[in-house]
């Protein structure tokens, strides 16, 4: 479907002063070159400056007349098929522009020939036409924009020159080409040929093929073998059309009755393979290191049928104005000249192709696809396709499209530009005429940065028939097709440059132009919105025309757009509502400056479409660093008082609404109370409550429900208690008030958010320390409440292991500074035991060498126990923790402890008796009696009573501790072992009647044998 618009793409016309009658023209970097008609042959060159001015620049004479032309940009060459005595010739033209100032020296050479001995120093004033002879005549011909390299339709083969750069000496560089590569395709007569970025474009009357050489492999000796694979690549398909016969795709039986043609087809990608047209590659260049070898991938293949086309005749069914558009991402780099130029790195590539009534634009880049279909009014003479636009003539007009590239462009290079930060019009938003420009006799067009260039050729009868509206209107086209048919008819010929109005003044117009839609059609008015908007942005994507002033008003068009969408998506009741949110984000515009876009004044009773709550929404619930007044929060209250009361509790913990009022905040709470009673309103009405400073209302309120109720219901609004600014966590009054009054409920709440993945433990880190007015480096204690609390819930083994390690952290730092905590801890060590397995029961041993312990280490029951308790259970991972307890010295009880427990668990148990012997053998039997169990049993008799053998005959008498120990261990060991076995592990040198009382009690429970 497409759209009608009356807009004026079209400015001012200009007339080029051509001598001769045009017969062809093309462009070049800002120079526009005309060749003659049949009568003449030379080429005429000018100069196309502002505004649409034409300047003769010279000519240059041609071998016969020019059948087809065309200019590379790269190199700056322009290339012809001429014919002389019925004969075609191939032609490079280089170093043209000294023919245009005027010298008349011309050097015609064959390609590939040295030129060394051809030139003298005189070489840069003078042209150089390189003549490509080929063993079948040229038919077409194509530049690509990215190499300069050159491609040749031939009867069935495509041949390729390559485009080189020779240095004949230190100043003089000049182009040659190289024919490197010939693709063979049978059964194919090339109508048009189009080549760019490796990627090929040929068509006949009725058949299009798309074709992608892909890079084989590069060396010089492996000629053969990438030849081979390139060959084999469609070797299936090959033999299948073999054993058919004559191929198929053009295969016709006709008759003076009836025409027989095969159906239409339309592959894409991998599926085009089937079209059964084989392709052979045979490589022409010469091998050296770095030739590049191909193979061929196919992209699209599509057939047309003569009578698809509701208008005209059977054989006036041909496609025509083949074209492949690039279009490019921007870099500047230096070339191999030494020259700095913009280096185009192609980003996407588009494929144009029509019939007479029918225009079909086609991605070919990252993705095969059908992007826009274009119906003509009438036949169409020709079209040419530009990042912007479609310029089609017919026998009577000069018609302007609206194109998809920039929108497909857009997505290839941003995949995820479809979300709520960013948003593009689609590609498949209807295409639109923008304007119907009546001309007489329109036959060939071109197009070149903001001009069309237009060649009239109108018989004198169809002239004067057109000023006749009466009879125009009732048979136009038969009139003009009757008047053309005269033979003693005069024709007259003009070539015009048409000038494009500028972006900016048509994106102006259809701004202007869409609001007649506003209250009508809204889909016409965000369609042409649309249409402005990828007009900015295809300007946008292809600077290389742009001043730097320009590109600066085009940005600033582009966020005027994105909010006239913005705007168009809120106001208007649409599927495509969510859309207002990212582009009222691309425009930049505030909420403040939104909010008074589309709201009035005192109107209680406009009604809010779902696209503006859906951007208000969405703007609120995140942190945004803007405030709005108290005069703006009021009226966003009211707006969603009126279409969405649930989300009010939620829109006034937004950061922007910190300006509201909070009495008014509060009516509307109460009102909506009534209504929807919930936990997050009723903490809502206690911030605001705080924010008035009724604190008798803040506590009616938060007796309301338990404290365990109120803790979950900080999960449905986070923001009541922590919000951000510039990325940085900022705790509200909310949550100071509770870290005052109630400690728990807050650290309960934390909790909560967390297991709901509510906030992060590093984030959470950052509120507590923040709420306490801590530095960096400091642990508050209510944090420490926090990770004790946490796991008490906690599951997860690394998060786990990651609070056991802080909270050991912060005990050894608080024991080994001898710092109290800030506040009382809100748990206890019990509390801990009771509620946590992470936290276990404290050995007896441990118990016993703390109450022998001197009174300074009793200052920090608390923070000593819950470390102690830690250490007793089996959850923390001891080898981590070592370094974290490092700061405590085993001279002392607590370090003791600790060193012993570690000890233990790591295994070490002779390290602890030993340790323990030494600081304190009071305990040693009690450490036995609890760790030397199962397995351990034998360290009993193996290691520790042979100790206290040694230890207590040093020191005699004097150590009764040792004596007691030692009584205790055998004791043990007189239970455990045969009298036999406890016969040998007694020391050979000891006191008979020190044991005596144990042997008679070994032997009176086990008999000696």
């Amino acid at each position: 479907m497409v759209q009608l618009y009356n807009l004026h793409p079209f400015g001012s016309q200009q007339v080029v002063p051509c001598k001769q009658e045009p017969a062809h023209f093309c462009c070049g970097q800002d120079e526009l070159f005309v060749a003659c008609a049949a009568a003449s042959c030379g080429v005429e060159v000018f100069a196309l400056r502002d505004q649409g001015r034409c300047e003769p620049l010279g000519s240059f004479a041609t071998l016969g007349p020019v059948l087809r032309m065309a200019h590379s940009r790269t190199g700056d060459y322009v290339v012809t098929i001429e014919e002389k005595n019925r004969a075609t010739f191939l032609r490079a033209y280089t170093n043209w522009r000294c023919m245009s100032a005027g010298s008349s020296r011309v050097c015609v050479r064959m390609v590939g020939h040295k030129m060394e001995e051809s030139y003298s120093e005189t070489l840069k004033e003078q042209m150089s036409i390189v003549e490509m002879p080929l063993s079948d005549p040229p038919l077409c011909i194509s530049c690509c924009p990215v190499s300069g390299n050159l491609l040749v339709g031939c009867k069935n083969k495509l041949v390729m020159f390559c485009l080189k750069y020779l240095v004949i000496n230190q100043n003089l560089t000049v182009l040659d080409f190289e024919r490197s590569l010939i693709l063979h395709i049978d059964n194919i007569i090339p109508a048009e040929v189009a080549f760019c970025a490796r990627h090929i474009a040929v068509t006949t009357e009725l058949d299009v093929l798309i074709l992608k050489l892909e890079l084989l492999q590069q060396g010089a000796d492996n000629t053969g073998q990438c030849a081979h694979s390139a060959s084999t690549l469609e070797e299936p398909v090959d033999r299948g059309i073999k054993d058919e016969g004559p191929s198929t795709h053009t295969l016709q039986f006709e008759s003076d009755e009836f025409v027989i043609c095969q159906k239409p087809v339309e592959l894409l990608g991998e599926e085009s393979k089937l079209c059964e047209i084989p392709i052979t590659l045979e490589s022409t260049g010469l091998a050296t290191e770095g030739t590049e070898y191909f193979q061929v991938r196919y992209l699209l293949f599509r057939r047309f049928t003569p009578d698809q086309s509701p208008f005209g005749f059977c054989e006036e069914t041909k496609l025509h104005s083949l074209q492949l558009l690039p279009v490019y991402q921007t870099g500047s780099s230096v070339t191999a000249h030494g020259e700095t130029e913009n280096k185009r790195e192609l980003l996407s590539l588009f494929c144009f192709f029509s019939l007479p009534h029918v225009g079909y634009l086609y991605s070919v880049g990252k993705l095969v696809e059908l992007i826009s279909t274009y119906q003509y009014s009438e036949k169409s003479e020709q079209a040419v396709l530009t990042p912007q636009f479609l310029h089609v003539i017919t026998s009577e007009n000069l018609q302007c499209f609206t194109v998809r590239c920039s929108a497909a462009a857009a997505r290839d290079e941003d995949p995820y530009i479809d979300t709520t930060v960013k948003a593009c019009p689609p590609v498949s938003l209807d295409v639109c005429t923008l304007r119907m420009q009546l001309f007489i006799g329109p036959r060939a067009i071109c197009h070149f940065k903001n001009h069309v260039i237009l060649l009239i050729k109108a018989d004198t009868e169809d002239i004067t028939e057109r000023r006749k509206p009466t009879r125009r209107m009732l048979s136009r086209k038969a009139d003009s097709i009757k008047s053309r048919k005269t033979p003693d008819s005069e024709s007259g010929w003009n070539l015009y440059i048409v000038n494009t109005v500028s972006t900016i003044q048509l994106y102006r117009e259809m701004v202007d132009y869409s609001r007649t839609y506003e209250n009508v059609k809204t889909e016409s008015c965000i369609h042409l919105l649309s249409e402005a908007h990828l007009l900015i942005r295809a300007a946008i994507m292809d600077p290389s025309f742009l001043k730097p002033d320009e590109k600066e008003e085009l940005l600033t068009a582009f966020r005027e757009s994105c909010a006239f969408l913005g705007d168009c998506y809120s106001r208007f009741d649409t599927k495509d509502y969510h859309l207002a949110l990212p582009y009222y984000r691309m425009s930049g515009l505030s909420m403040t400056e939104v909010l008074e876009r589309l709201v009035s004044e005192g109107d209680e009773t406009h009604k809010y479409e779902r696209g503006f709550i859906f951007y208000l929404t969405h703007s609120l619930n995140e942190d945004l660093n803007e405030e709005l007044s108290q005069e703006s929060a009021t009226k966003v209250l009211q707006i969603f008082y009126l279409t969405e009361p649930v989300q009010l509790p939620h829109i006034l913990c937004s950061p922007c609404m910190r300006n509201v009022c909070p009495l008014t905040a509060m009516k509307y709470l109460q009102k909506i109370e009534k209504i929807m009673p919930s936990v997050v309103l009723t903490l809502t009405k206690a911030s605001m409550a705080l924010k008035m400073g009724d604190l008798m209302m803040y506590e009616h309120e938060m007796d309301s429900y338990k404290e365990t109720i109120l803790a979950c219901g900080f999960i449905g609004q986070p923001k009541l208690l922590r919000q951000h600014k510039e990325g940085i966590v900022i705790p509200t009054e909310f949550a100071i008030h509770l870290k005052e009054t109630q400690p728990g409920l807050l650290v309960a709440a934390t909790v909560a958010l967390y297991e709901n993945s509510k906030i992060e433990l590093e984030e959470a880190d950052t509120f507590f320390k923040t709420l306490c007015n801590n530095s960096e480096n400091t642990i508050p204690q209510l944090l420490v409440d926090f990770w004790e609390a946490l796991l008490v819930v906690c599951s997860q083994e690394e998060v786990l292991q990651e609070l056991l390690l802080r909270v050991t952290s912060q005990y050894v730092w608080r024991i080994s500074k001898r710092q109290f905590p800030e506040t009382k801890p809100l748990k206890t060590t019990e509390d801990l035991i009771n509620s946590c397995n992470h936290f276990g029961l404290i050995f007896p041993w441990v118990t016993f060498i703390m109450s022998v312990g001197s009174p300074s280490d009793k200052d920090y029951p608390e923070d000593i126990s819950k470390l102690q308790s830690i250490l007793c259970s089996q959850s923390i991972n001891v080898t981590s923790a070592l370094p974290f307890l490092e700061p405590l010295s085993e001279d002392g009880n607590v370090g003791l402890t600790i060193h012993v427990l570690c000890s233990t668990r790591l295994g070490k148990y002779e390290d602890s008796l030993d340790l323990l012997l030494k600081k304190c053998p009071d305990a040693v039997v009690l450490y036995a009696q609890h760790e030397l169990k199962d397995d351990n049993r034998a360290m009993w008799w193996n290691k520790l009573l042979p100790e206290l053998c040694k230890r207590t005959r040093l020191t005699g008498n004097y150590s009764p501790v040792h004596i007691s120990s030692l009584k205790e261990t055998l004791s043990v060991v007189a239970m455990e072992l045969e009298l036999r076995d406890f016969l040998n592990v007694l020391p050979e040198d000891g006191t008979a009647a020190f044991f005596l009382p144990h042997l008679l009690h070994c032997s009176q429970r086990k008999p000696l044998t």
